[in-house]
């Protein structure tokens, strides 16, 4: 596999977000603790892919998930920016601490677990 083609899905991802992040307050229905649990749900999903499909990229080589982690961490941020220039919509430090670096460490959780069960699956 090309190392380009490896990438695509991290770019596919980044373009979920940034579009999800994109849609003003008034598009984004309110449905009270329902709607905290969805929204704050999908920075977690969102950043669980994310982390994982740039840990892809880098062929999940161990010497590279922080560099993976870091990278998650520096498009969440850049996403909360790009959230202040939205109609209703606030940048928060609090969404990429807790709930898209949740979603980061899981996602690169994920992997390295599921990694090392396909190798000791592969040499038994």
């Amino acid at each position: 596999m090309s190392k380009a083609f490896r990438w695509i899905p991290a770019i596919v991802v980044m373009s979920f977000i940034f579009f999800f992040s994109s849609l003003s307050k008034a598009r984004i229905p309110d449905y009270g603790f329902w709607d905290f649990l969805v929204k704050k749900g999908g920075h977690v999903f969102g950043y669980f892919l994310l982390a994982g499909s740039i840990w892809f990229g880098f062929r999940f080589e161990m010497k590279k998930i922080w560099v993976a982690w870091l990278l998650s961490i520096i498009y969440a941020l850049s996403d909360e920016f790009h959230q202040s220039f939205v109609s209703g919509r606030n940048p928060s430090l609090l969404d990429v601490s807790v709930f898209d670096n949740l979603g980061i460490i899981l996602g690169l959780s994920l992997n390295y677990f599921l990694g090392k069960f396909w190798i000791q699956k592969k040499k038994n």
